[in-house]
């Protein structure tokens, strides 16, 4: 099958051919399957924010290519508006981004370009307000009405209601409560399952990263330096601190544990693993 999203030798250097000339990604290949849930992790500076702003064409590459079913999003401008609706970024501190009268409205901005009835500009915004878990009561008050955390879910419905084929998030929950990062990250879980849409979401938290990726991609330095299952990235703790990142608590536990002898099974980098893990090396059933 084809994937949704190909990289191909992606390169981008800001200001080229000046003294201030920088590599901001360098190289980059990697394939993008339908249905992924993807955490993109890498200290500040590392190229992910460059990188994502290249799969919907917001950023053009020094040299490479970056492919949305198998097409050049580049070729031509209808590939590339296709591109900018089907490939859906939510920036950090979206709900900086909020300016229409009512919620509603701002959610609605998007299908709106899309020139859309607005039978069907309405459906898409109450399903987008649902997945989110903006209540119906909310969509009429104005956005400077509601709080900082329902301001960030209006401004992630609004790229929803878009009905994106990937939908990218880059630190969607920076600067939320735990209760606030929590309810954002079952949101964006229930979203994929769902929609079976691809979610890429860009985060310093491994420990949020660790709740819901299947797969991680793992910047340093302009390059890609890891690819894989969160359980297989975790296992390389000594090269993730020496890049500036961290390992999550419940991995480092584990380990210490396996060390002193108990025989926990992989993986184990959650709370809800490391719970069914000692819960069953207690009754003494398999795997641990």
């Amino acid at each position: 099958m084809t994937p949704i999203i190909s990289v191909r030798g992606l390169t981008h250097r800001y200001s080229s051919g000046t003294p201030f000339e920088k590599t901001a990604i360098a190289d980059i290949s990697l394939d993008i399957s339908r249905g992924e849930l993807i955490g993109l992790i890498g200290h500040t500076g590392s190229g992910k924010s460059t990188f994502i702003q290249h799969l919907n064409g917001l950023l053009k590459p020094t040299s490479g290519q970056v492919l949305y079913n198998g097409g050049d999003i580049l070729a031509t401008k209808k590939a590339l508006r296709e591109a900018r609706f089907k490939v859906g970024i939510v920036f950090q501190y979206p709900e900086y981004q909020l300016f229409e009268e009512t919620v509603f409205k701002d959610i609605a901005f998007g299908p709106r370009n899309m020139k859309l009835p607005d039978e069907a500009i309405a459906e898409r915004v109450f399903e987008a307000a649902r997945f989110v878990g903006v209540p119906e009561e909310l969509l009429e008050k104005s956005p400077l009405e509601i709080s900082g955390g329902q301001k960030r879910r209006v401004a992630i419905a609004g790229v929803i209601a878009m009905r994106p084929e990937v939908l990218i998030l880059d630190e969607p929950t920076a600067g939320l409560d735990p209760e606030g990062r929590g309810s954002i990250l079952q949101n964006i879980a229930d979203y994929r399952e769902s929609t079976g849409g691809t979610v890429i979401l860009v985060t310093h938290s491994m420990e949020e990263i660790a709740r819901i990726a299947r797969r991680l991609i793992v910047f340093e330095q302009a390059r890609i330096a890891m690819d894989g299952p969160p359980a297989e990235i975790f296992c390389r703790a000594k090269e993730l601190r020496d890049m500036g990142l961290s390992v999550p608590g419940t991995a480092l536990i584990a380990a210490r544990l396996r060390e002193l002898g108990v025989p926990l099974t992989d993986p184990v980098h959650t709370m809800e693993q490391m719970v069914q893990a000692v819960s069953s090396c207690r009754t003494g059933e398999p795997p641990c």
